[in-house]
């Protein structure tokens, strides 16, 4: 089985010229001498190291189509034809109460402090990307209506033009750190849900990015970050004005090819070289620099520490699980491979990293021995390729009990981006038919227009970005979504979700998950059945009490 085809794809805007290809290069099986192109060897003999990056910068998102051998398809959801659990206290499960809107959809996380969002569900991280810049009103505005926690990113002080150093090269003033901060609170109570959390990397650190926050704004969550599924790398952006590459390379960035090099910036007056990529370090984990971290983050007056980790190896899952047991850290994040992202380098998303379900499975396993060993697991959310809501409920009883909530990367933007475009092709009269087939107005479009209008008032209605909006649709669409999937194995709510609800669909997926095989699930209980010796009865605190026949 062929996993992908190297050499050609729509994220580099390559093809092959031949219907005929070569399963591990990629390469045409007959390659004339003279074609005109357009595979990555082609187009990377004259464009060399921009052939790493998916394009073009800043108006994609990008996310790695490799076909693992198990991935989340391979799991199906059981399905039950009685019981109820999770109902609210006095409630009888019965056909009356036992209704698909009645789930709730809510959770929370937090060591002690809790954090309630409306949805299992939070945006991934938003932060020095074109992408998320130029759409971060869209993605705030929809987070904080939706009761849903969003991910300002790493690099957002460190990037900006407005940035503002002290003697000692901490920030001062961040003019998009302060914008991106109050476009969000300016409707975090519509929901009274959620929150914004930013992350650090080493070069956030180093500027004081935790004092800032805390300083000026007052946050009570940050979150240190380890990595992500995308890639093994640090965070990078593109910058195609020579005089910017300069400014970030004399912030203390890594900035390739170096924009300081006479030869690079012949190049780039040339008109050769076209942009220069700004890069983060590399960050180095030991458990001692760590817990003293969290310490100093606690002391500057956090209420709440997350960590982001990444699709690294089991060794790095299990320091992130048990460290983050011992620092009493509130929630991890584990961001399974391929990932998506605006700006990762696209063979590092294809064949780097831990893939999702297999990185979760062994989330599960560590947490298991941590619990087993008397020590509390923190409050896990699992990343990597979700969008719709069978892979929300997939990933919460995979994980369960220690799986609070899903981070959704793309799936969350897109929303914003496409509520953004409606808005420009209706002021243009450039409405596509695939959106003027609804109508022609917001109010007619957009289904959930009146449901926001109620949310914020008729005043301030005119105000909520159309992105935003979206988002708020999105999010509906994945709350119903997942209330059906819910009820249909009798789970009112999140907390009620099992692993119990899964079944594997291959010998493979039971190898890697543990999840009993489709013909094995729940065989012993039919086959008492069948014997007559099984008997249930309702009951609200269990999903099915079972006794067995005299």
């Amino acid at each position: 089985m062929n996993l992908r085809q190297p050499n050609a794809n729509d994220a580099t805007r390559t093809f092959n010229r031949s219907k005929s290809v070569v399963p591990m290069s990629g390469i045409c099986s007959r390659c004339i001498d003279g074609c005109t192109g357009n595979c990555e060897i082609f187009k990377a003999t004259f464009r060399g190291r921009e052939l790493i990056y998916p394009g073009p910068f800043g108006e994609v998102t990008a996310g790695a189509d490799k076909n693992y051998p198990v991935d989340y398809s391979h799991l199906n959801i059981q399905g039950y034809a009685l019981g109820a659990v999770g109902l609210p206290q006095g409630m009888e499960g019965n056909p009356d109460n036992a209704r698909f809107p009645n789930v709730n959809t809510q959770t929370e996380y937090g060591w002690k402090i809790k954090r309630k969002m409306a949805l299992p569900i939070f945006t991934g991280a938003l932060g020095s990307t074109e992408i998320a810049r130029v759409n971060w009103e869209h993605f705030a505005v929809g987070a904080a209506i939706t009761g849903i926690t969003i991910v300002c990113g790493e690099n957002v002080c460190g990037i900006d033009p407005g940035l503002e150093l002290d003697s000692n090269k901490k920030i001062k003033k961040s003019p998009e750190m302060d914008r991106r901060i109050d476009t969000y609170k300016r409707y975090k109570d519509v929901s009274g849900m959620g929150e914004i959390l930013v992350q650090m990397n080493v070069e956030d650190t180093r500027f004081g990015v935790a004092e800032y926050l805390i300083d000026k704004h007052g946050l009570d969550t940050i979150e240190l970050k380890w990595g992500q599924g995308a890639k093994c790398i640090g965070g990078e952006i593109k910058v195609k004005n020579l005089e910017r590459a300069l400014e970030l390379q004399r912030r203390g960035y890594i900035v390739t090819p170096d924009p300081s090099d006479p030869v690079n910036q012949a190049a780039f007056k040339d008109g050769a070289l076209k942009e220069f990529e700004r890069h983060s370090r590399l960050g180095f984990v030991d458990e001692e620099s760590f817990y003293a971290e969290v310490k100093r983050l606690r002391k500057l007056g956090y209420k709440r520490i997350t960590l982001k980790t990444g699709a690294y190896s089991l060794r790095e899952l299990a320091m992130a699980i048990a460290w983050g047991s011992n620092a009493e850290i509130d929630l991890i994040t584990i961001d399974g491979a391929p990932g998506g992202t605006g700006m990762s380098p696209w063979g590092m998303m294809e064949e780097w990293g831990v893939p999702s379900l297999y990185l979760h499975s062994a989330a599960y396993e560590f947490a298991e021995i941590l619990r087993k060993e008397g020590k509390k697991v923190p409050d896990l959310a699992f990343a990597g390729g979700f969008s719709e809501e069978s892979g929300v409920f997939k990933a919460i009883a995979l994980g369960a009990p220690y799986v609070k909530a899903v981070c959704m990367g793309r799936a969350l933007m897109i929303p914003g981006m496409v509520g953004k475009n409606i808005d420009k092709w209706i002021k243009e009269n450039k409405l596509p038919k695939t959106v003027s087939e609804f109508g022609t107005t917001v109010e007619e479009i957009f289904v959930n227009y009146e449901a926001v209008k109620k949310l914020v008032g008729t005043k301030e209605i005119k105000n909520i970005p159309l992105g935003a909006i979206g988002i708020y649709s999105f999010a509906d669409k994945i709350k119903v979504g997942l209330q059906q999937l819910m009820a249909g194995v009798r789970c009112f709510n999140i907390a009620s979700i099992t692993r119990n609800e899964l079944m594997s669909l291959t010998r493979e997926c039971e190898d890697v998950t543990k999840i009993p095989y489709v013909m094995d699930a729940y065989r012993k209980d039919a086959l008492e059945v069948l014997k007559g010796k099984w008997s249930v009865k309702r009951d609200n605190k269990k999903k099915i009490s079972r006794s067995k026949k005299k």
